[in-house]
């Protein structure tokens, strides 16, 4: 994490990762202590990284993504379907980021409920000017932190299903997987569970 406060640029280092995020749900639901951790990343290399440091860096991230949701939605991701396994994630993702999630929630829905076909880069920025507005404690990025960031939204959106992958990142309609729903609302996850649906066929209607 690079920052205190609400606002944390701490996707700079991996998308939403949903293979690796299937192993680290393994471990979770396997109750791995600190020694099996360890033996897992560090040593077998479960991750299939490069060095040391990286598995324990995105091993760590996911993690801690992963630990704000409800065990049910380890399950989902670890046995589930990709589209399933990967709207579970997305629900981490935005629990553990809120400056992703909230962008969700403030921007991307308007731009639903505008029925304005593209996510331009100018979403972003101007979004980021009213972070820096509404918490104190964010500071100014550096520009290659910003590009890092609004790159990596636009990546995580278009592997969840929200932009059609295309140059342009026009916007898609997205049903979210009826079990991601259901665990989120099971344990009270509003917030996480606003934020998935704005690009759902009722949200956007």
């Amino acid at each position: 994490m690079l920052d205190a406060g609400r606002y944390k640029a701490n996707f700079t280092r991996g998308g939403l990762m949903v293979p690796e995020s299937r192993i680290v749900a393994d471990l979770l639901l396997a109750g791995a202590d600190a020694n099996g951790w360890r033996q897992a990343i560090e040593v077998d290399n479960v991750l299939a990284k490069r060095s040391v440091s990286t598995a324990a860096t995105k091993a760590t991230l996911i993690r801690g993504r992963l630990k704000t949701l409800p065990p049910a939605l380890w399950g989902v991701i670890r046995d589930g379907s990709r589209p399933a396994a990967t709207h579970a994630v997305l629900a981490g993702v935005i629990n553990y980021s809120p400056l992703f999630g909230d962008f969700l929630d403030l921007v991307v829905r308007d731009l639903y409920r505008r029925f304005e076909p593209v996510l331009k880069p100018q979403h972003w920025d101007a979004y980021v000017e009213d972070c820096q507005g509404r918490d104190a404690a964010i500071p100014t990025w550096a520009p290659a932190t910003e590009l890092s960031l609004r790159r990596r939204v636009f990546s995580m959106m278009a592997e969840a299903g929200y932009l059609n992958g295309g140059r342009r990142h026009e916007l898609t309609s997205l049903q979210i997987s009826p079990e991601v729903i259901s665990a989120l609302k099971d344990a009270g996850q509003h917030y996480a569970l606003r934020c998935i649906q704005v690009g759902s066929p009722e949200e956007t209607r």
